[in-house]
This record gives structure tokens, sequence and C-alpha cells, in this order.
């Protein structure tokens, strides 16, 4: 654990904290209708938009209309994917016809169309052997825009709920939609490929390269005369799926490779990306509560719980695997397989956690070579619903659920009426609240647990025992968690075209999405009808170190009761196995 990676996760953390006010205030601005710099140009597009699909912008809705509208945007939204994937081989810009076939099959178009619906971005393929460009831009570029969209979305109507009193509507779900896609989105993804294209990222429509090897054969290796080098729409795809916590690469190795992520600086912006916004969203919370103090005091929950994940998984990482001292390998440089050397140990880790905090699934390292805690902080991020800052939108609707969880155990404790920003905790919010908390782990369980015992299950491991378990684990927390990131050891979508895994994954997906999103609604809807009750000496406070603490706590609680007797059958008897030297044959 080096100086200069300390001094690098200084200036990421001051960094964020400098991005959160000013994008806070502008995300207050988008999404409640105020004055932007850029309302003189996209003004006029945003009427348009209104008199084209007849949007009143003034015509709010209650929380049934809003989510219904939701839901129907994003049904039509995963069979138009569908529909791409399985005809791309006779759409236009599809520069390598005889690399990618003609299209996918049924249950991986089922599998990709849930994952960009969802926001997850799990891809059971090789971007570049698979995707056309027409594909990457019209099916999954564009739903990286409006699912995150979507995300942020729900937070606002949630939060709108919390802040109005006595009202019937939280928003217009059609306004947070547009707006959010024209005001946010699009102009910081704009400057973000520019600067991704200027370190060296691809953008272009050239065809597949073809090149010469320099060594054509080694021992028992067919010879190979010539390499096919990937190009593409590489920029305006990244940049959305840092900003948007999408996670979905265009490379197979995702940000690995070289043009997906070209220099260090590149790697550090990309990082900075996924947490800006979710980051903002905080601020948003206090200015429109009227409470600066309490989004300040989920900030720093979601720092603190961030910053601890970072440090367990960077000191794993750098403490490397005892099996190679204990074999007379210099492991000076820590554990650096699966890791590319550009970024090293504290890059990776720091990556890996970020990814998994948020719901991005974006990866600069193979998660699957990390050691049992190296690997088990990712499994383990995901597992507390992603709420450490989190999707866009997602962090934030999924840590007021904690919030509101979190203060009817403190009036269990106290005896008194919870209340929350003054409002009452009800039995209905607590209900709504758990199930929300309920869905994903249902779904992570439950299809792993049928994973396990199954004969597809087991076929599609890289490895056996604890870490076989951890990897099956592991893909179904990302898909339910709405992550997108992979053990990379667990092939989903086999040659023999066995459907189980992309459609059990599919489903995970879904049910990590929309069985949250309903709960969450309808909570929104439930919280603006209550009256706003001025707070009194027994009021309690929602901002400090108390209720910070109290808040880290149920997270850390809920997670950890849920799936610790998972986790201690795959990373923490991993973790054990690989120090028992004496007793070893292999790790």
């Amino acid at each position: 654990m080096t100086a200069i990676g300390w001094i690098q996760l200084l200036i990421f953390s001051g960094l964020l904290l400098l991005l959160t006010k000013p994008l806070g205030v502008y995300l207050f601005a988008v999404l409640e209708g105020g004055k932007t710099l850029l309302d003189p140009v996209l003004g006029p597009v945003e009427r348009i938009f209104y008199r084209l699909f007849g949007i009143d912008p003034k015509r709010e809705q209650g929380w049934k209309n809003y989510t219904l509208a939701l839901l129907m945007f994003s049904v039509v939204g995963m069979l138009l994917i569908y529909g791409i994937l399985r005809l791309q081989g006779y759409l236009p810009l599809n520069p390598a016809k005889e690399e990618l076939g003609t299209a996918l099959n049924t249950h991986l178009s089922f599998n990709t169309a849930a994952s960009f619906t969802t926001n997850t971005n799990w891809q059971s393929y090789a971007g570049e052997d698979t995707m056309s460009y027409f594909s990457q831009m019209f099916a999954l570029a564009v739903k990286n825009f409006t699912s995150a969209a979507v995300g942020i979305a729900i937070a606002a109507a949630l939060v709108r709920g919390i802040a109005r009193s006595r009202a019937g509507t939280i928003g217009n779900f059609w306004v947070d939609l547009v707006r959010t896609n024209l005001y946010l989105l699009l102009p910081l993804s704009l400057v973000l490929a520019i600067f991704l294209v200027s370190q060296g990222m691809l953008q272009n429509f050239d065809p597949y390269v073809k090149a010469a090897v320099v060594e054509t054969q080694g021992a028992g290796v067919a010879a190979v005369t010539e390499q096919t080098i990937a190009q593409g729409p590489v920029a305006s795809q990244v940049a959305i799926k840092m900003l948007g916590t999408n996670g979905g690469g265009f490379f197979n190795v995702n940000a690995a490779h070289p043009y997906e992520n070209p220099t260090p600086l590149s790697n550090f912006v990309q990082m900075l990306a996924i947490f800006a916004i979710p980051a903002g969203l905080t601020y948003y919370l206090g200015r429109m509560v009227k409470n600066q103090k309490h989004g300040w005091t989920i900030w720093g929950v979601m720092f603190a719980l961030f910053l601890a994940g970072t440090i367990i998984a960077w000191a794993a990482e750098a403490n490397g695997n005892p099996r190679m001292a204990a074999a007379g390998i210099s492991a000076a440089d820590g554990n650096m397989e699966g890791k590319e050397v550009r970024f090293g140990i504290f890059n990776s880790a720091l990556f890996a956690t970020i990814t998994t905090d948020a719901s991005c699934g974006a990866v600069n390292a193979m998660h699957d070579s990390f050691t049992p805690i190296g690997g088990l902080v990712p499994l383990f991020n995901m597992q507390l619903g992603e709420v450490i800052f989190g999707g866009v939108g997602a962090g934030l609707y999924g840590m007021l659920i904690f919030v509101v969880l979190a203060i009817f155990i403190a009036g269990l404790m106290v005896g008194r009426t919870p209340e929350y920003l003054g409002k009452k905790i009800e039995s209905f919010d607590v209900k709504v609240a758990t199930l929300a908390v309920l869905a994903p782990a249902f779904a992570i369980l439950g299809f792993a647990a049928w994973a396990v015992v199954s004969k597809w299950g087991v076929a599609g491991l890289n490895n056996g025992g604890p870490h076989g378990f951890t990897e099956i684990l592991y893909a179904y927390t990302s898909s339910a968690s709405n992550n997108g990131s992979a053990f990379a050891g667990l092939t989903a979508n086999p040659a023999n075209g066995d459907w189980h895994y992309d459609t059990t994954l599919g489903l995970a997906m879904l049910i990590g999405r929309f069985f949250i999103i309903v709960p969450v609604m309808a909570l929104a809807g439930n919280m603006a009808a209550k009256k706003l009750i001025p707070p009194s000496g027994g009021s309690f406070p929602v901002a400090g170190a108390t209720f910070g603490a109290l808040l880290i706590g149920t997270v850390i609680i809920v997670g950890a009761l849920t799936f610790l007797p998972a986790l201690a059958l795959g990373p923490v008897v991993e973790h054990f196995i690989m120090h028992d030297l004496p007793n070893a044959i292999s790790y």
C-alpha cells in the first residue's frame, strides 16, 4: 500500500467532494424545472419533444400513473432492443458480418435486452465479436441514456414525495425523462466523450483492421498469420456507460482494453464519472427537503462505506497470495494476476470498489483473479443494495429505503412513533421498504441455489470448490443488483446453446429492478400524501454522526444477516484455505 496510492485516493475523494454541490445545484434546476445555461439551446428542443408526443409538462402524475408510464416505457424499450438484436445481420452499420454473423439467439437476445433495460449491462458475449455498430449505438447506447434517466426520475419522484405535504402528485415521468436526458446526460456525455477521444479512445465507423502477427506459431499451437483489430464508436458509448453507471463494455475486456481505457488519466476520470451524479443527488435531496445537513450526512455515510471497502480490497490485493511466497516466488508487487500493468494494484482495487458501490459494472481488472477478501469486497458491495453512492438515482432511492428502516428501528428502541423529516413512518412505509430489500435477496439466493444443484449451473464454471460457488453467487448478485460486472470465470452463454444462465440471469435483472421500483414508487406516493409536522424536541435527528452511525449499522446488518451464510461458503472459506499452507495441495 504505497504513498502514491494514498495520494490518488485523497485526490479522488477531494474532487468528488468538490463536484457534489455544483452538480446537486444543477440537478435541482434540471429536475425541478429551473433555469439552466443550456435553456437557450435546448429549450426549443424540449418543447418539440412535448408537442411531438402530446405531453403537457405542467400536468403532474400520481404515483400509480407515474409508475405505469415508467413500466410501459421500459417494456417497449426492451422489445425494441430484442428486435434489433435478432435482426442485426439485416440492419446497417455491420462492418464485419463474417465475424459477427446474422443475429443473436433467442435467450441471449432476451438476456441482453433485459440487461440494458434494467441498467444492468451484464454481457454474456464479447462486444466486438457479437454486436454490430448499429446494435452498439441504436440499441445499447440509447438504452444507456434512457435507463439511467429512469433511475434519476425515480429518485426525484421519491424525494418529491418526502418533501411535499398532502400532495397527490410526485411529478411527471415524461418531463423527468426528457429533461434528464437533454440537460444532464447528453451534455455531460458529449464533454466526457471528447475528453476520452483526446486520450486516444476510438470513435469511428471503420471496418475491422487485419494485421499480420509477428509470431505465427508456438509449440503445439496452430499457425496464426493475422489478427483482427476491432474498431468502432467506442468513446460515445463509454462516456454514457460511466456517467449513467451502466457499465457495458464495447470490448470484451471492458475498461482493461487500451481502446476503451487508453491512459491512467482516462482511468481516473472514468472512475470519477461513475460517482459524480450519485454524489450530486445527495445534495439535491438536502435542498429539496430544506435540510442540507441531512443530504451531507447521507453523502458521508456513502463515503465512509466506500472508503472502508476500498482500503480492505486494496490491502488484500497488496498483500498478495501467501502460496507464492511459500513456493519461493517473489510477490513484492502483490497480487497482479488479472490486472492491467498500466493501472496496478491500487487503481484496480479502487476501480473494483467504485464500480460495485455504484451499479456500474465496468471493470479494469478481472475480479475472478482477486484474492478471496479482495473479491469479497465488490461482492458484498452489491449485496448491500449498491447504495454506496450507487447507480444514478438507484443509489439514492435505495439508501432512502434504508433510512426508513433505520428510523423505524430507532423508533422501536426508544418507544416513539418513527418520524422522518416531519412525516410519521407507518406500517405501510415499512412494508414496502421491506419488500424492496427482500426482492433482490430472493433473486440472488434463489437462482444461485438452483444453479449450484443443477448440471447446467456447474457446467458453466471455470473453477471448482468455494471459488466456483463464488462465481455463481457473484453472477446472480451482479444481475439482481443491476450491476453487470462478472467474475469472468462463468460461461453464461455456452457453445452448446444451453439457455438456463441467460434466462435466469435476465429474470434476476428484471426482479432486481422493477420489484424495487414499484415499492419505492408506492412509498413516494404514500409519503407525498402525508402532512408535514413541525419538528419538536422529540423528533429524531436525521443529520450528524449519531444518525450516520445508525444508518451505516442498518445497511451492514441487513446485508450481513441476509448474505453472510452464502459468503461463508465462498470467499470466506476460500480465504482460510489459501492460508492453510501445510494442508494445501494446490491453490
